[in-house]
């Protein structure tokens, strides 16, 4: 997973004239204070940064994510209104609702900036898909400034004696740095 997480660090000013953050993950019928369905870990921790960056710059956020499956939320829309609710002005979200997955994403998001006029995107996704989202991203003609997030792994190794034991995160973070591994190899074709 650190070989991942490590491609891309956030910069250290950051400039744009949009931020653009992928989903990750809802939950469709789910309570939540701001009307139903909630984003996963993921998908939040990335909302999280969004907004930060948005109080930093003033810029709009464009959130782009569709309804992967009929147990999901529509993920857009789902973070359009933990948005609102956290007092980011209404004209300063732009929703991108139709991605099913990474390629997606940068397809229509490519759409929106061109339409829009945005030229200096800044990408925030998880460190770990960053690379992959990049490279998509590319694929479209579309150059982005990495704002890399909800990191899996410290930046430096640090070794506990703990780390032996098998451990459900273990497995499921192999499974994820499988995932973005073999989806690497994969975006020339799709």
């Amino acid at each position: 997973m650190r070989s991942l997480e490590s491609r891309h660090r956030p910069p250290q000013a950051v400039s744009g004239d949009v931020i653009v953050v992928l989903g990750g993950g809802a939950t469709a019928d789910t309570p939540n204070v701001h009307g139903q369905g909630h984003l996963t870990g993921f998908a939040a921790n990335r909302l999280l940064t969004a907004v930060q960056l948005q109080r930093l710059i003033n810029v709009p956020i464009i959130v782009s994510g569709g309804q992967v499956f009929a147990s999901s939320g529509k993920e857009a829309e789902i973070a359009r209104h933990i948005l609102l609710g956290l007092g980011v002005p209404d004209d300063k979200i732009i929703v991108e609702g139709q991605s099913l997955n990474t390629t997606d994403n940068a397809k229509f998001t490519k759409e929106i900036l061109d339409e829009r006029g945005f030229t200096r995107p800044i990408l925030v996704t998880s460190a770990f898909h960053m690379e992959r989202a990049v490279r998509q991203f590319a694929k479209f003609g579309t150059a982005v400034t990495p704002y890399p997030t909800d990191y899996q792994t410290n930046t430096r190794l640090i070794f506990e004696w703990n780390q032996l034991w098998p451990r459900a995160d273990a497995f499921y973070n192999t499974q994820l740095a499988v995932k973005e591994y073999l989806g690497l190899m994969a975006v020339r074709w799709f």
